[in-house]
């Protein structure tokens, strides 16, 4: 058994890591709340694209758009892969990243290529010690990521699909659910997927488009696939505060828990001390 104060020093260390996580779970629950209405905020927007696109998918268009075409022979995928700057968060990440080598493993087998394009720290960390082609990053979005940070990398991977050097293109990110739960998403981007419609009010669409249909789709698909990247990527932080809100409240819990086995153990050692004591005192007052 450890002497008492070998023991009063480990209460102290812990006593100091659980304000440290106390601290965290503080911060991050002051957080999340602007995080969802942020996230709230743009999905509206996000909603009505996707009503727009199901809009165009059902209508007679004389030109067919490159995001729309669906390429048979798959030779090389995409990946937008969303996750945090930060670390203490759980296994957030790295539940998201076991999933996604899953699905690199499947492609691989089918004699396919992927390339990635990173958003956050702790992804780009994970995917440098593997053999995974990189075309673009961006890190330090903060609490509050601007598309204007985004626009850079979604550009590299969209002229890649239209210059035909990618068949498919996925974003995966961390879905905030609720507080308690997140769970990861792996969503097509292109070619666009089909769009659910109410059967019940299906229409024949059609558009007239000025000044051609190949200017204001290519624009306007463009905006589309920003849009869902974004909301992506503010669900992602949404979900980066709630899980470490949980991860530094249950790591307080293990702290008060661990203290309380500490102090246990240190009454233990300082009633064995005082009982040596007594003894020795007792023992050489027989001995005179």
């Amino acid at each position: 058994m450890a002497n008492s104060s070998e023991i009063v020093g480990q209460i102290k260390s812990v006593q100091n890591t659980r304000k440290v996580t106390r601290a965290l779970e503080m911060v991050s629950a002051s957080k999340i709340r602007k995080a969802q209405d942020r996230m709230a905020a743009s999905r509206p927007y996000a909603r009505m694209m996707r009503q727009v696109i199901s809009h165009l998918s059902q209508a007679s268009l004389e030109y067919e758009h490159p995001f729309t075409q669906v390429r048979d022979d798959v030779k090389r995928v995409g990946y937008i892969i969303v996750a945090t700057d930060r670390g203490l968060c759980g296994g957030l990440n790295n539940n998201m990243f076991r999933q996604l080598l899953g699905e690199f493993k499947q492609w691989q087998d089918q004699g396919v290529e992927i390339t990635t394009v990173i958003i956050g720290k702790k992804a780009a960390q994970f995917f440098k010690r593997l053999n995974v082609h990189v075309s673009a990053s961006t890190q330090d979005l903060g609490d509050e990521p601007q598309l204007d940070q985004l626009i850079g990398s979604i550009k590299v991977v969209l002229d890649d699909y239209r210059e035909q050097k990618l068949d498919r293109l996925f974003v995966c990110y961390n879905e905030f659910v609720n507080t308690m739960t997140q769970k990861s998403r792996f969503d097509q981007l292109l070619p666009l997927p089909a769009i659910e419609e109410d059967t019940s009010s299906q229409t024949n669409w059609d558009y007239l488009y000025e000044p051609s249909a190949e200017a204001l789709l290519d624009d306007f698909l463009t905006r589309y696939i920003e849009s869902i990247v974004y909301q992506a990527t503010v669900e992602n932080v949404a979900s980066e505060h709630a899980a470490r809100m949980v991860a530094m409240k249950s790591a307080s819990d293990n702290a008060n828990n661990l203290i309380d086995d500490l102090r246990l153990m240190y009454n233990k050692a300082r009633q064995a001390a005082i009982t040596q004591e007594i003894s020795e005192i007792v023992g050489g007052a027989s001995a005179v």
